[in-house]
């Protein structure tokens, strides 16, 4: 479990991996659920969860994998905004279904920044909490602990978002070192299924299956270039996608890149699970990116309404009065 936001934007090109989440629909919708802004840290956990013991009232959510979350024994729902009393606990098992789940708190966690970003990099040793993971004992406050009103309405209706497997169909583009391929291999990629290896993790996850082929003359080697979250570079044949915690510049040739609105897919795998890829336009990159971010700004927007004042009313039926409360948002 780590302290991550959305990442350390503009530092690469100095050497310094970007971090952040693995999964940014699953950690933004936490963050909506909650009323913070979407780019506030939050704890990233993987494969099994942490137990949280809430020294003041706290409102949550946990979104993403599915955990089994219980808060004082109760197990409660994804995907929606919970309040904790104090000396409330909440508790995640190990993942039922996915890889990496979020937890948001209301207010953001109280944690020094580092080159812009809260995010911790294992590698770098810097962020979060003091470059490293959660341990048993650590105590984060909150910026700016608040109670939300009206937390039953503050849930992502069914269905929202990616819809997670554990054999999905993940889209990228080609390139931008595709020529680096033959037809039949590029074919053999699109057309095959590859195993994730359970050695993976936030820096790439390895991938085995049917060997690409290299076109004539590649060496299978280029002059190191950038790399962006999601690019998947062929080595020895199998390809690499290059996660969150991604090294800056390699020299491995890459025959495409994960976009970005299939990207928690990815990260929602685990070791043994199955993957193939489908080949799109960067156009239709574009337009499936834009429309997950409509589908996060549209649920904010929805959430963050204010509501009129409840009225009451007192009603007569069949001889008996009943009195009726009624809100609804402007």
């Amino acid at each position: 479990t780590t302290v991550q936001d959305l990442g350390r934007v503009g530092y690469q090109k100095f050497g310094m991996p970007a971090a952040g989440v693995m999964d940014p629909f699953a950690m933004q919708l936490a963050n909506i659920l909650v009323g913070n802004e979407q780019n506030e840290a939050v704890l990233e956990v993987t494969l099994l969860g942490p137990v949280i013991r809430f020294q003041e009232p706290v409102v949550f959510a946990v979104c993403g994998g599915d955990f089994q979350p219980r808060l004082n024994g109760v197990p409660i729902e994804n995907n929606r905004a919970w309040e904790a009393p104090a000396g409330g606990r909440l508790e995640l098992s190990a993942v039922r279904s996915g890889a990496r789940g979020y937890i948001a708190f209301s207010g953001g966690l109280a944690v020094e920044p580092v080159m812009g970003s809260c995010s911790t990099c294992l590698k770098a040793a810097i962020g979060g909490l003091e470059g490293r993971a959660v341990k048993d004992g650590d105590q984060i406050g909150l910026k700016a602990p608040r109670s939300l009103s009206q937390l039953e309405r503050r849930a992502a209706p069914a269905g929202f978002g990616p819809q997670y497997s554990k054999e999905p169909v993940v889209r990228f583009t080609f390139g931008p070192q595709d020529e680096c391929f033959t037809q039949a291999g590029k074919d053999c990629f699109v057309n095959s299924a590859y195993v994730v290896d359970s050695k993976s993790d936030r820096m790439g996850f390895r991938l085995s299956g049917p060997e690409i082929e290299k076109a004539p003359g590649s060496s299978g080697n280029i002059i190191s270039d950038g790399i962006c979250f999601g690019s998947i570079q062929v080595t020895n044949g199998q390809p690499i996608v290059m996660m969150a915690d991604r090294q800056t510049v390699g020299g491995y040739p890459k025959i495409g890149c994960v976009i970005t609105a299939d990207l928690p897919l990815m990260a929602q795998l685990k070791g043994g699970d199955e993957v193939r890829f489908l080949p799109v336009s960067i156009q239709q990159a574009q337009k499936a990116d834009l429309a997950q971010q409509k589908l996060l700004s549209n649920l904010k927007a929805q959430l963050d309404r204010p509501l009129f004042p409840e009225s009451r009313y007192n009603v007569i039926v069949n001889g008996k009065r009943y009195e009726v409360s009624v809100s609804r948002a402007k």
